[in-house]
């Protein structure tokens, strides 16, 4: 089997399993050096990267070569300088890097400098649902009516819904349309390590304000991890300040609203929710079919409907998930030669299909509640009936059931001795508000992904 079209197709499992970031740093520039005796052996950059392969990511690298090469019984890792991955030779077609970057979609190699943004993020490929028609349109009017009309954007959103998307084909267009705007798009972790360099090596601070308060577009990702960092939270309030005063536009993106960020300077907070918000949701059963139509486009080989429409019905939360199972069957489609059928798809997706429902133990549970109310531990125990107090006991109750499938008298044990019956008005009375209550319902979503964190 051809080493690179191995690569590629591990490589196309991997980026299913490891968050967008881990993928880019840790396996950019990476190839398979040679196989000997069932020992694959991995080529990297650096010798950093090898350590981090070695330590955290040996055991998906393994699980997805022997999936695809049965034989392989072990990998190692050896350092190259070359600039771009080692590869066997192949008849005279594409580059490896433009075949790896076309099979699996490599967006974060291809940026422009001055502006950070990725040229392939545009509106043109941002396929519309009813789960993001509302912060596409306001990205939209955004391009069109630059820092007067919806001024700060925030979007939010869960992981691998299209955030990013958007937020770059907000700023390629404006650049395309403004050639002379300036217009700047940078991760909130990127802005408090600079600022943080700026302060430790003791060098002048005004470049640093200059840079991101002299622009007509700043667009920051991922606004949620500045909450705690008081010097960057007081640099980002003066430069949002200087922005927002001159009618600059400014644009920021979540995996939660402002009122649910927490350790969030509270006049920060009031300036985040100053404009229009928008959240895009988990898209359906129609826009991900669509998805995977555009990101097959004219690739070869072409996937059978049914195949698409099989992934489309499988994967239901995440597109980049979407885009990862696409690559993998394009891989396989690829190393056999030929089309892949629907059932060689399932066989191909069996192991990234296997969804086991997750159960949080009482204890994930109470914790998660615990954490998120900001609680001192066996507070959800109290005989209080201070609402600080009441509304957690009642959420946990709540998820109890409906998470654990506890029964109402082991809930009602299980949170201080209470009768059953104080569970079940719980359980009920959370019902109820959930269905009117789009704050409670964004709580809960919150403590659940403390429940469920590793």
């Amino acid at each position: 089997m051809d080493q690179e079209d191995l690569w590629k197709s591990v490589l196309g499992q991997i980026e299913f399993e490891v968050s967008r970031a881990n993928f880019a740093t840790w396996f950019k520039h990476t190839s398979i050096h040679g196989i000997d005796d069932g020992i694959a052996t991995i080529a990297v950059p650096n010798a950093f990267a090898k350590e981090w392969l070695e330590k955290k990511f040996h055991k998906n690298i393994i699980k997805s070569l022997r999936s695809t090469m049965p034989e392989i019984r072990n990998a190692s890792y050896v350092v190259s300088s070359a600039n771009a991955p080692l590869s066997a030779p192949i008849k005279k077609k594409p580059e490896p890097e433009e075949i790896l970057e076309e099979q699996l979609e490599f967006k974060e190699f291809s940026v422009d400098r001055d502006t950070n943004l990725n040229p392939k993020y545009t509106f043109e490929s941002f396929v519309i649902g009813t789960f993001n028609e509302f912060a596409h349109a306001a990205g939209v009017s955004i391009t069109k009516t630059l820092g007067t009309l919806y001024n700060p954007f925030f979007v939010y959103g869960g992981v691998g819904l299209g955030k990013t998307h958007l937020l770059h084909a907000i700023g390629n267009k404006v650049k395309k349309d403004h050639p002379n705007f300036k217009v700047l798009y940078i991760t909130s972790e990127r802005f408090v390590n600079e600022l943080v360099s700026v302060l430790q090596n003791r060098e002048p601070i005004h470049n640093f304000k200059e840079k991101y308060r002299n622009v007509d577009l700043l667009i920051i990702d991922d606004i949620q991890f500045i909450a705690g960092k008081a010097k960057s939270e007081e640099e980002f309030f003066h430069t949002f300040n200087s922005l927002y005063e001159n009618g600059k536009q400014i644009i920021f993106s979540s995996d939660k609203p402002p009122k649910s960020i927490q350790n969030l300077e509270e006049r920060l907070r009031s300036r985040l929710e100053a404009g229009l918000t928008a959240d895009i949701s988990e898209p359906e059963y129609e826009a991900r079919l669509a998805i995977l139509k555009l990101k097959q486009g004219a690739k070869e080989p072409i996937v059978a409907d049914e195949v698409l429409e099989y992934i489309a019905l499988t994967i239901q939360k995440n597109i980049r998930e979407l885009e990862g199972a696409l690559n993998i069957v394009l891989a396989k489609s690829k190393l056999k030669g030929r089309p892949i059928t629907l059932e060689e798809a399932k066989i191909s997706l069996e192991q990234l299909t296997k969804t086991t429902k997750r159960i949080a133990t009482p204890s994930q549970i109470i914790n998660a509640v615990t954490q998120y109310y900001d609680l001192v531990d066996g507070g959800l125990f109290e005989r209080s009936r201070r609402r600080e107090i009441v509304k957690p006991r009642q959420i946990a109750m709540y998820l109890l059931r409906e998470d654990f499938h506890g029964s109402y008298p082991f809930i009602g044990q299980k949170l201080g001795g209470r009768d059953h019956t104080t569970a079940l008005h719980a359980y009920e009375k959370i019902s109820g508000e959930l269905k009117k209550d789009s704050k409670l319902v964004e709580e809960i979503k919150q403590i659940r992904g403390k429940m469920y964190e590793s």
